[in-house]
């Protein structure tokens, strides 16, 4: 395991107290910590160097519009992309995944065609398929899920046809953490002639992530699950299809030039950035993706892995406690959900609150699996990261034999 002492030293936050009990953060599935050179970062940017970016003709807005397009060359390198222009700023993966919809969607998806996505999505990766399907008069598919919540491959080939045109899938899962087979997927997507979408979400922030060798067409991503800062996300295409595809949003910086009459949209990237970003997120964000970089992502998904074996050996002791998804660590990452038998997710919450204890509850944002599997109160959710440890396991498990006394 890497040095998560250390490491969680770097986070204020992790140093405070919650309810007067030292902060155990289980929830950066939700959103991550922010170590403080991020915080200095972005305040820096404000302090010393905030101007409009591509515009101004002075040295503050030079330097502003170089730390901005310096971070994505740094993110090019951290996917592999094949170019820097492949890489779009958004505010977050919903964007991205909705950017796709409103504009590959818009103008390749027909009545008819087939949207193949797995019932273990999150919203973001679902209701803007549900939604261009509703525009269009296509269809959505979904590949068939084992009892453990992985991806039955057997299955696959079944399931699209030639009427398949787009395939999506969350890279892991941020229910039970089950990663996906990502780059096989991409190979049969695009043996059917589909465009293959991964949802990154979860991916960026704890594996190691290849565009290339993956092989997908897309690849969306969120800055605030990265330990960088919120209203920032990135979305990766191939360079030929952005190219192909319309604008989304119009005004400033997404054109070249405007009259009367029309306009002519920009190059990449900027076809796809229009108004004034997020530019202080968009310049912290580097530093994140530098700091996982120092960490090493293999590293830091070895760490979560041995953290999870020894979580679910812990849980599988209580009795009273209903675990789900994979009882293993292969393939998979640091995402449990579980629930307290007789207790309601949110309770569970609660009382663990009340120790310092900070997990999700609820749905999770993956209300068709939930209703699969007959769970209409939610889950409770324990995810991990590069600064928890098992002593964060251990507060876990007495947090939830405190709920299971109070309950009964």
């Amino acid at each position: 395991m890497i040095d998560y002492q250390r490491i969680k030293a770097d986070f204020p936050l992790l140093q405070s107290n919650m309810n007067g009990k030292p902060l155990v953060f289980l929830d950066s599935a939700a959103s991550s910590q922010k170590p403080v050179r991020v915080i200095e970062a972005f305040n820096d940017y404000y302090r010393c160097r905030n101007a409009n970016i591509h515009r101004g003709a002075y040295r503050l807005s030079y330097e502003a519009t170089d730390l901005y397009d310096r971070t994505r060359e740094r993110l090019r390198r951290f996917i592999n992309a094949e170019r820097a222009e492949c890489c779009i700023f958004t505010r977050n993966t919903t964007e991205g995944i909705n950017l796709i919809a409103n504009t590959w969607g818009e103008a390749n998806i027909q009545a008819g065609d087939e949207i193949v996505l797995t019932e273990l999505e999150h919203h973001s990766n679902l209701v803007p398929w549900m939604m261009l399907a509703r525009r269009k008069g296509a269809h959505l598919r979904y590949l068939p899920l084992l009892p453990d919540g992985s991806l039955d491959m057997s299955q696959v080939d079944a399931t699209l046809t030639a009427k398949t045109r787009l395939v999506s899938v969350a890279h892991m899962s941020n229910v039970l953490g089950t990663i996906h087979d990502v780059k096989a997927l991409a190979a049969k997507a695009h043996a059917r002639g589909a465009v293959f979408v991964v949802d990154g979400a979860q991916g960026a922030s704890h594996l190691a992530v290849d565009v290339q060798a993956m092989d997908c067409d897309f690849y969306a991503m969120s800055a605030h699950k990265m330990l960088g800062p919120t209203g920032v996300g990135a979305l990766y295409g191939k360079y030929d299809l952005l190219n192909s595809m319309p604008p989304w949003m119009g005004g400033g910086d997404m054109i070249l030039s405007v009259s009367r009459d029309g306009f002519k949209e920009a190059e990449l990237p900027m076809k796809y950035e229009a108004g004034t970003p997020n530019i202080a997120g968009v310049v912290s964000f580097a530093i994140a993706l530098e700091y996982l970089h120092d960490l090493d992502l293999a590293a830091v998904h070895a760490h979560e892995i041995e953290l999870t074996r020894y979580a679910l050996a812990e849980l599988q002791k209580l009795d009273f406690l209903e675990l789900y998804g994979r009882l293993d660590t292969r393939d998979r990452g640091g995402v449990i959900s579980f629930n307290v038998r007789g207790v309601h997710p949110h309770d569970v919450g609660s009382v663990l609150d009340e120790d310092g204890i900070a997990i999700r509850a609820g749905h999770h944002c993956c209300e068709p699996w939930m209703q699969r599997c007959d769970l209409n109160g939610g889950t409770a959710r324990a995810s991990f990261y590069v600064y928890n440890g098992p002593a964060d396991v251990d507060a876990l498990v007495r947090g939830l034999k405190r709920v299971q006394g109070i309950f009964g």
